[in-house]
Order: C-alpha cells, then sequence, then structure tokens
C-alpha cells in the first residue's frame, strides 16, 4: 500500500466522492459529511470523517441523531486508520456490522491513457450525458437491476460529470463515468457486458475518461474498487493505480430501544 496521501488530498478526495454519487440532501458535522439517500449506493448515504483523528463517543451520538431524524439507519465509511480503533470498538458495542474493505487508488491521467494499448481510434466515446445505451448496460445480465437503476440515477445527476461509452452495433457494451471537483478527477460506475469481458474494453474506457481528464486540465484521479474485484485490481494496476488506504462501511444493525 503506498504512504498516504497529505490531510488537504483526504479531505479533498471524501468531498469529491460524495459529489460525484450527488446524494438527496448532506450535512457537515463535528467534521464529518454526512450523506442521505434513499437508494443503494452506500457512499451516498454513510458518514464519513474528513479528517483522520480520534472521535467520541459524542460525535457518534450526534450522528446517529441526525440520520435517525430522518429515519435512516445510520451508517459509516471509515478507512482503516489506527485512529479510528476506538470508534470501531464503539461501534460494533452498538451492533453495527461492517463489510469487506474497498481500496483508495490514485493515478495520473496520463498513465491511465495508455492502458487501452492502441491509438486514439480505441478511445471509448465520452458524452456531457448518459444515453439509454449507456444506462441500460448497468441493467443487463450479471448486474442487480435495482442497484443498477439507482447507480444510473445517482451517476446521472451528478454536475459536470462526463460518461463514456464503448458502442457496438448501436449497443454499448462497456462503460464507465468520471467527476471532476476539489482537484481531482474520479472514475465511477465502471461496467462490460458481460458476453463481452476480456477483450480489453474497460481499458478504453478508462483510455477515454482519461483523455477527457487532460483536455479539462486534470491530472490526478483517484478511484474506489472493492478489495476483492481482483480483475478490477489487475486492470487498475496496470493503468498505474496504487492502493494509498482501504475502508470499509459500518452500518447499525438494530435501533435503539
Amino acid at each position: 500500500m503506498s504512504s498516504m496521501p497529505s490531510v488537504a488530498d483526504i479531505e479533498a478526495i471524501e468531498r469529491a466522492t460524495i459529489a460525484a454519487v450527488s446524494p438527496e440532501a448532506s450535512e457537515e458535522l463535528d467534521g464529518w459529511l454526512l450523506p442521505f439517500d434513499g437508494g443503494t449506493v452506500k457512499r451516498a448515504r454513510s458518514a464519513v470523517p474528513l479528517h483522520r483523528s480520534a472521535v467520541d463517543a459524542g460525535t457518534l451520538d450526534r450522528i446517529e441523531d441526525r440520520y435517525d431524524s430522518r429515519q435512516v439507519v445510520p451508517a459509516l465509511r471509515l478507512a482503516d486508520a489506527d485512529c479510528f480503533d476506538s470508534l470501531r470498538a464503539e461501534l460494533e458495542r452498538r451492533h453495527y456490522v461492517e463489510d469487506h474493505p474497498t481500496c483508495v487508488q490514485i493515478g495520473t491521467a496520463r498513465q491511465m491513457r495508455q492502458v487501452a494499448g492502441a491509438g486514439a481510434g480505441a478511445l471509448a466515446d465520452v458524452d456531457r450525458a448518459p444515453d439509454d445505451a449507456w444506462a441500460a448496460l448497468f441493467l443487463g445480465e450479471g448486474f442487480d437491476p435495482v442497484d443498477g437503476a439507482h447507480r444510473v440515477r445517482a451517476l446521472a445527476r451528478a454536475k459536470g460529470s462526463l460518461y463514456a461509452s464503448v458502442r457496438e452495433n448501436g449497443r454499448t457494451v462497456a462503460a464507465g463515468a468520471m467527476a471532476f471537483g476539489h482537484g481531482w478527477a474520479s472514475v465511477h460506475g465502471m461496467r462490460t457486458d458481460k458476453a463481452h469481458r476480456g477483450r480489453g474494453l474497460a481499458g478504453r474506457v478508462l483510455a477515454g475518461l482519461a483523455q477527457a481528464a487532460l483536455t479539462k486540465g486534470f491530472e490526478r484521479v483517484f478511484l474506489q474498487v472493492d478489495a476483492q474485484n481482483h480483475p478490477a485490481l489487475s486492470l487498475y494496476r496496470r493503468a498505474g493505480f496504487q492502493t494509498h488506504w482501504q475502508y470499509r462501511y459500518w452500518q447499525r444493525q438494530q435501533w435503539p430501544r
């Protein structure tokens, strides 16, 4: 795992992450971002600290109160950092359950641009808005259609995002999105049609998005990927990305009596 980014970069990445998934509402509280959303996208409905510092039980009480007031089950997104050890112990005491880790990876648009391994003709098309074919890929075979619909809605309503498509015979067979904000470009929603995997299409999506980032003057890029998604990790490694930290989601499993 690579060295930790600066304090300012961590805050910028967390703010950019929330903006990219465009929750229905959000608040700031005691150095935390609190997004609220009724969909399935966990980043859009999990509180996240902007700084790596110890958190007392009182802050957790206030976070829970804000989620309870909206009748939303409290959830947190916590980096695997030592400073949160006491908070994790308190979450376990309060019957929160964690899931498996997600990697936060950082790279550059220039390295990412090279992953397609071909000329400009191999780049995915990049548009200012997602079309119906782009959205349909998230609902296709091998994907959860309910989760896919929520992800399409979240990514489509983010301001200023771009949408990449590899199209064949009138269908979109690979897709992704890129958001811009707080000094960073970020990759989201990478999908490849089940019948077309193993052909390097995701690399063409990354290369198209990288070219768009360079055109807009963004060099630094981050993304988040399931730590168990080995094909994606291999692709992102070839595109020059390195893991800088991991996080896990913690969700309360019962309401207080």
